[in-house]
């Protein structure tokens, strides 16, 4: 088993290994205790895949397990949902010792962690990632749910007691979904390190998962440690982010949060290197990456839907956008911007 520990404002591991969902009850147990009411949390999916699996896991460690289902994907992540399921919590008695275990993809993650986090004022809660994209990146700080100007416009810093990675679970995954995932991998590699960027270009994630997940873990653990309430390093995190948020937006959340980083790592490649940031060899190779793994790097909304959309992203403070741009591969950097040069960026990334 390989074990990330996370230094934040709740101390707490990442687990990863295979099978480890047969054996949730009793990580969950070694952490909290037994006793305890624990609602299970899931998009209708996977909880016909897992909810389960889950339960009886939870149940031959002691703990009481209920489960509250939603249809799933980013157009649930509303505050409708959010207040349905803390009136399920109500309803089933949970008191602020018991808690949440989030088992599904980023959505779930982020509904669940934000709904634990304001329940009673705080409950403890269990992020279970069935997806890449939660298990590299979303299961690890944040929660929030969406306002329809905009994509996480409501939530908060709250860290899980345990993140439990149970790799056989991606099988299960569609290879579409499989791509978003790849997208934070890759993120994560034209981030913080040239050998992690030559490894994904010689050997598919699927072939090197366990590494994969530990590795971006690590490195978001890092960040978090030295920045766990997003006012400096950690906006790293947010390579691609700016811009792909404003296309997940654009297209109504159709296009998934993985395409619209790769979309916006794309742009900002191309912009940084008509600027000079890094060079026209460092952006073929992020556009390279991203294209080997199937995922997009053009979209065809314009500049001015992009740019309003851009504009209503939590990120602008003071009339400031902070984009991370790549320097060079392994390396970037935080260049704040006017919001109103947020077209000139734009355009140099290609859009039209």
């Amino acid at each position: 088993m390989t074990t990330i520990h996370v230094t934040a404002s709740r101390e707490y591991d990442v687990l990863v290994q295979p099978g480890l969902l047969d054996d949730a009850g009793a990580q969950i147990a070694r952490v909290l205790g037994t006793g305890r009411t624990a609602a299970i949390v899931a998009g209708e999916t996977v909880a016909g895949l897992y909810a389960e699996r889950m339960a009886a896991s939870l149940t031959r460690a002691g703990f009481r397990a209920v489960t509250f289902t939603y249809p799933g994907g980013e157009h649930c992540k509303t505050l409708a949902t959010y207040a349905a399921l803390l009136d399920f919590l109500a309803a089933h008695r949970l008191s602020r010792s018991d808690l949440i275990v989030a088992l599904g993809g980023g959505v779930t993650g982020d509904l669940a962690g934000f709904a634990a986090a304001t329940y009673q004022r705080g409950i403890p809660f269990v992020q279970v990632p069935t997806t890449l994209l939660a298990a590299v990146d979303s299961s690890v700080g944040k929660t929030a749910v969406n306002l329809a100007s905009g994509k996480n416009q409501v939530g908060c810093f709250y860290q899980p007691s345990l993140v439990l990675c149970d790799p056989d679970t991606l099988r299960t995954l569609p290879p579409e979904e499989y791509r978003n995932g790849c997208a934070e991998v890759i993120k994560y590699a034209v981030l913080r390190s040239e050998p992690f960027f030559d490894a994904l270009r010689a050997e598919p994630v699927s072939a090197q998962v366990e590494h994969v997940i530990a590795t971006c873990v690590g490195m978001k653990r890092d960040l978090v440690a030295a920045d766990e309430f997003d006012r400096g390093s950690r906006q790293l995190l947010n390579l691609g982010h700016s811009f792909g948020h404003a296309v997940e937006k654009c297209s109504d959340y159709a296009v998934p949060h993985g395409c619209g980083v790769a979309i916006g790592m794309a742009i900002i490649a191309r912009a940084a290197a008509k600027r000079g940031i890094c060079t026209d060899d460092t952006c073929a190779q992020i556009l390279a990456l991203l294209r080997q793994y199937g995922l997009p790097t053009e979209t065809a909304f314009t500049r001015d839907a992009l740019t309003d959309a851009a504009r209503s992203d939590k990120k602008i403070a003071d009339g400031k956008l902070h984009l991370i741009v790549p320097e060079r591969i392994g390396r970037c950097r935080i260049e704040t911007i006017p919001a109103v040069d947020i077209p000139a960026w734009l355009a140099d990334g290609g859009i039209a």
